[in-house]
C-alpha cells in the first residue's frame, strides 16, 4: 500500500509520482501527489474518472491538456480542474521537466490503480510505445478500478462488454487485475 513519501515511476511514459497525501491520510477525501513528467512524457491514454474531480497546479514547466476535445497549455502557477465524467488526457510537450501537483477528490482506490499500472510498467509488461499492458491485462485492470478510471473511448457500456469478454479470457490465461509495484 502506498504511503506519503512513496515514489512510483513509469519508465515508458516518463511519469514519476511522489505521493504527498494518501486516502489513508485523509480518510478517503483526497489523494495528493506531485507528478514529475519528463520532457515529452505523457499519460498513457485519454480517460475519464467517473466519480472523481482532478485538480492540477503546474509548479514548474508546462503541460498540455485535452479536456472534452479542447486543447490548452498551462504553465507554472496556472491550474486546471477536470470534473468527474470528463474525458481528458495530458502530456509534457516541452524540452524541460514539468512538475505538477495533482489532487484527486475523493481518493477512492486511485493510488492502488497507480501501483498496478506503474508496477506492470516496471515489470516490462507494457507496450514500449504506448505504456499500456496487453488487452487482456488492460481489461482486467479497468474492471478492477472501474470506479476510479475508464477509457475515454469507446463508450463505457461498450467497454464493459469488451472488457468482460477480454477479462474472462485474460483470467483463463492467468492474468489478474492488480499487480504489485516492485520495491
Amino acid at each position: 500500500m502506498v504511503k506519503a513519501g512513496d515514489i512510483l515511476e513509469h519508465p515508458v511514459t516518463g511519469e514519476k509520482i511522489i505521493f504527498r497525501k494518501t486516502a489513508k491520510d485523509t480518510r478517503g477525501e483526497l489523494l495528493q501527489a506531485e507528478v514529475i513528467m519528463k520532457p515529452h512524457g505523457f499519460v498513457a491514454a485519454a480517460h475519464v474518472h467517473p466519480r472523481q474531480e482532478e485538480h492540477f497546479e503546474v509548479l514548474s514547466g508546462s503541460v498540455k491538456f485535452r479536456v472534452k476535445g479542447v486543447e490548452r497549455e498551462i504553465h507554472s502557477g496556472e491550474t486546471a480542474v477536470v470534473p468527474p465524467r470528463t474525458p481528458h488526457v495530458w502530456w509534457n510537450d516541452g524540452d524541460l521537466e514539468a512538475h505538477v501537483l495533482v489532487e484527486v477528490r475523493p481518493a477512492l482506490r486511485f493510488e492502488e490503480f497507480f501501483e498496478t499500472f506503474f508496477g506492470l510498467a516496471q515489470a516490462g509488461k507494457v507496450d514500449k510505445k504506448t505504456g499500456l499492458p496487453n488487452p487482456f491485462v488492460l481489461a482486467l485492470v479497468m474492471q478492477e478500478f472501474e470506479q476510479e478510471i475508464c477509457l475515454a473511448n469507446p463508450p463505457v457500456p461498450v467497454q464493459r462488454i469488451l472488457f468482460g469478454v477480454l477479462g474472462a479470457l485474460g483470467r483463463l490465461r492467468g492474468y489478474q487485475g492488480r499487480y504489485a509495484y516492485p520495491r
